[in-house]
């Protein structure tokens, strides 16, 4: 887990006996400090802050250097004045030594670290391991004492959502029934959420799991959470673009028999029916991917497709068509056959994305043996791969670093506002960075960071999404994820690193009950201030954490009753009904559209219009 942010409560826990960090007597006293178990029935275990030693005048900040304070009492964990190198708390003193710690993480043990005396590098330890209420002490460091390893521990998150009451029977001892108001486990958006939803509607009954509505399933590949443009969808899925580049986005599925159908946005929150956007690409196959996005430039979306002899277009011509592939594809590449290399849904990552700021999508991808690019040129011809990949590095073969699909998300994104994209990768041990220089060349990888990898907790994809983009409006893109504690953050120095990883919310994490079996985790804008919130797809409905505009977030609200995975938010699940955030009216606020049982639903985003409900 990363250093948490000082705004956080934390308790602090013995990793070797998983006893809490406190006290025998009341947090506000100079007393010394002990680990103890907090049975269910007694007092609450004690709370932590970790703020952070400012910088002395002229110099610059330690990430690493803190004051341990009690969220209660105030007092802050002291060596001084205390027999045996016992530990305490008491008083704080500005820049006092004996008051400053360093928090060091335990290579390899994700989620451990040693609680170090800045002034002459001792370490928290328990002076009689295994003996209940035993004293904190300083020691040696001993990397085989599993007793000075510790864990931070965050406070459950203070959501806010209003209590449902609901009449419940209740039965006499005559066989008499009478009903009182009962507390339900539902919940419902508070009345000064920001951003505040409309009730869910469904506004089409076509393009969902039921039967009746088409009884749609993905054969293949899905869209990433979210479906943002230039993200790749199999057949049978269901996702959003604009197909005609006037706005709103519109529905669009992707038929094996049919092709690529459509109900276009009427601008209200409501689509026309169904029609045929594009027919089946020559000999469609499950391991087909399509999307949809601008290639050229011109304002106008085009079809692409990976389709198994390789890269096949079709523009959008003036008058609103689409025209046919052609025979021969425009690029003999990229695809699942033999003949276009052997591309893998399952292993090999593949980008549509303007590489060098020319604003023309270039295709890019991960194989076995490294790094492919083909660039669009002007005339809109897609270049041939060249002999060997620009890149021997971020492939799945073991040679280029064993990078898997399921476990080790790629990016291509802008670390050092050159325009130029760069390619990042969280791998087993951290996160890696290959700059692009000005002749084009992806550079030999760098590790940069020590977080956001396997070997720190984040275990797979779908249970620890990661995103790369700026959180405060006009910087750096930094590096979010939803870890096993909470949401950390990374920020980024706008040199193609990243500063330490720190917690700054606890919720949206597994220890939160968030899994990627039952719950979407996205980042969009849905308040229109220019900064990404965080957005969740629970069990009760949808939960936002307004981003402060500073790298900080909001304790999450829930704002809408529905789309969620309890039945009464309507039993959503990942793997039949694809959820997103997206504007399906044109009013420049980020709606939120569900492919549902029945069909399409759409609960409308009101947060300009109405500040309560």
């Amino acid at each position: 887990m990363p250093v948490p942010t000082e705004e956080l409560k934390l308790e602090i826990v013995n990793a070797a006996t998983g006893q809490t960090l406190g006290t025998r007597a009341a947090p506000s006293t100079d007393v010394a400090l002990v680990v103890r178990d907090f049975p269910d029935d007694g007092p609450s275990p004690e709370q932590w802050h970790l703020t952070p030693v400012p910088a002395a005048p002229g110099g610059a900040p330690d990430d690493h250097v803190y004051v341990i304070r009690n969220a209660v009492g105030g007092k802050v964990l002291d060596t001084s004045a205390v027999a045996e190198r016992g530990v305490r708390q008491g008083n704080a003193a500005a820049g006092k030594k004996s008051q400053q710690w360093h928090v060091v993480a335990v290579e390899g043990e994700a989620g451990r670290y040693f609680i170090e005396d800045a002034s002459d590098g001792a370490v928290l330890d328990l002076a009689e391991p295994g003996a209940d209420d035993t004293r904190i002490v300083l020691r040696e460091y001993d990397d085989g004492a599993k007793s000075q390893r510790w864990r931070f521990v965050p406070a459950e998150p203070e959501r806010t959502a209003d209590l449902v009451l609901r009449w419940a029977p209740l039965d006499h001892w005559n066989s008499r029934r009478s009903w009182r108001l009962n507390r339900a486990p539902a919940l419902r958006p508070v009345p000064d959420a920001a951003p505040s939803f409309s009730d869910v509607l469904r506004v089409l009954d076509r393009f969902g799991s039921d039967r009746a509505a088409g009884g749609w399933k993905s054969a293949g590949a899905v869209p990433l959470p979210g479906g943002q443009a230039g993200r790749w969808a199999g057949i049978g899925a269901r996702f959003l673009a604009d197909t005609t580049g006037a706005g709103p986005v519109d529905i669009v599925g992707l038929d094996p028999a049919k092709g690529a159908l459509t109900s276009t946005a009427r601008g209200d929150g409501t689509f026309d029916d169904e029609r045929v956007l594009h027919p089946s690409a020559p000999a469609p196959k499950p391991a087909d991917l399509w999307t949809l996005a601008d290639t050229t430039g011109d304002g106008r979306p085009d079809i692409v497709v990976l389709a198994a002899d390789g890269v096949r277009v079709s523009a959008r011509d003036e008058g609103g068509t689409f025209t046919p592939t052609g025979t021969q594809p425009v690029l003999k590449a990229f695809g699942h056959g033999a003949q276009a290399g052997g591309w893998r849904v399952d292993r090999h990552p593949r980008f549509l994305v303007d590489t060098t700021g020319d604003g023309r999508l270039d295709l890019v991808g991960c194989h076995d043996d490294g790094v492919w690019l083909s660039l669009q040129d002007e005339e809109g011809t897609f270049a041939p791969l060249a002999d060997e990949p620009v890149l021997r590095a971020f492939g799945a073969g073991e040679d280029a670093g064993g990078w898997l699909l399921d476990r080790h998300p790629r990016f291509l994104v802008d670390t050092t506002g050159d325009g130029r994209l760069d390619l990042v990768g969280c791998h087993d041990d951290g996160v890696w960075l290959s700059l692009r220089d000005e002749e084009g060349a992806f550079a030999e990888p760098l590790y940069i960071l020590d977080d956001f990898g396997v070997e720190q907790g984040w275990g797979s994809v779908d249970e620890h999404p990661r995103f790369l983009l700026g959180i405060v409006g006009g910087g750096a893109p930094d590096i979010v994820g939803f870890g096993p504690e909470g949401v950390a953050v990374a920020r980024g120095r706008g040199d193609g690193t990243f500063e330490p990883a720190k917690l700054v919310l606890n919720d949206f994490g597994h220890a939160q009950g968030w899994t990627g079996r039952k719950h979407l985790r996205l980042l969009a804008d849905v308040t229109g201030d220019g900064n990404p919130d965080i957005v969740g797809f629970g069990d009760e409905g949808v939960w936002v954490a307004h981003n402060l505009g500073d790298g900080r977030f909001e304790q999450a609200r829930l704002v809408c009753r529905g789309f969620g995975y309890a039945d009464d938010a309507g039993a959503w699940r990942v793997d039949r009904h694809p959820r997103f955030l997206a504007d399906v009216t044109g009013d420049g606020r980020l709606d939120v559209v569900g492919f549902g049982g029945p069909g399409v639903h759409v609960a409308r985003n009101l947060f300009r219009r109405f500040r309560t409900r």
